[in-house]
């Protein structure tokens, strides 16, 4: 079976999620990476470097310097006479692409795939990850995203791949690009963080947030993440989100500050290696999935934990 992954990158590097993106592919069969954007000759080079690729084609135009999706999908169509199966990490961007690929070829998607049964047939969560369905598709054509914390990534490195030029199909006139807002920080991105320390509504407001979760953050070398309360009450901008309308992680240290455990919380963290959860309320769900719990006030633990990092 050839798979065709989409890139995501940002014209001079590959982000983490194609890698696992690739690790998925490979186990379909031969991998090509889909490079498109404006500029994009370093992530073509990079991608020509991960291991299991095969080959490398980079689409360089106008029309994909921002990866939108109305023009980055009529690419991927044409390009699907040549392949089986279309992989996207699923992200942001691939979560965007993706169904429009599968609307284009009239098939089924195969959402947030956590593991592949056979060269049709997939697991995928349901119900916020609380049961994992198995599902087998019959389609001409396979267009999967993958979840990237259930593959390992692929490495960086070791591969000779060939760089091929795409023949763009141009801007479809559908949407433009007005511009964007985003958010610099120099702890770690929430997706390929190690360590995490998320804070939840228990926190009170914006400031003691900043106060309590940011320095403990900083001694761990740890990105900050929240729960969906934190961020609907304005304590720290969306970005910071985790949970199933959020970001998708899997550190290898998760600490949960004042955070009850709801559902759709747990179904962005809970395949952690170690998740540590402090809560005043000893039968908080939290604790249900937590390595190691402390029941405490938080506004006494996380100062003092802090403190003797």
């Amino acid at each position: 079976m050839k798979t065709l992954v989409w890139v995501e990158h940002d014209n001079a590097s590959v982000k983490d999620a194609t890698l696992a993106a690739v690790t998925a592919a490979g186990q379909l069969g031969e991998v090509t990476a889909l490079v498109a954007g404006a500029g994009c000759d370093g992530a073509a080079a990079a991608a020509a470097q991960i291991a299991g690729v095969a080959g490398v084609l980079k689409a360089d135009d106008a029309a994909y310097a921002n990866a939108l999706a109305e023009n980055v999908a009529p690419l991927i169509v044409a390009l699907m006479a040549d392949y089986d199966a279309f992989v996207a990490p699923a992200t942001s961007h691939g979560k965007n692409i993706a169904p429009r690929v599968a609307a284009l070829l009239d098939v089924m998607q195969v959402s947030e795939v956590l593991s592949i049964e056979g060269p049709r047939t997939f697991t995928r969560p349901t119900y916020a990850g609380n049961a994992i369905a198995t599902v087998e598709s019959t389609d001409a054509k396979l267009v999967l995203t993958v979840r990237g914390t259930a593959f390992a990534k692929a490495a960086a490195s070791g591969g000779s791949a060939p760089v091929t030029a795409a023949a763009a199909t141009g801007d479809a006139g559908l949407s433009s690009f007005v511009g964007a807002e985003i958010a610099k920080s120099e702890r770690p991105e929430l997706g390929s963080a190690k360590v995490i320390v998320s804070g939840g509504r228990a926190l009170k407001d914006a400031q003691t947030f900043q106060d309590l979760i940011f320095p403990l953050a900083d001694k761990l070398g740890a990105g900050v993440g929240a729960s969906r309360a934190a961020v609907d009450a304005g304590y720290v901008p969306n970005d910071y989100q985790v949970g199933q309308t959020g970001k998708i992680v899997a550190p290898e240290v998760y600490v949960a500050v004042g955070i009850s455990g709801a559902i759709q919380h747990l179904a962005g963290m809970k395949d952690s290696k170690t998740i540590v959860a402090i809560n005043k309320d000893e039968d908080a769900p939290i604790f249900q999935v937590a390595d190691i719990g402390l029941v405490g006030d938080l506004f006494a633990i996380v100062p003092e934990l802090t403190e003797k990092l």
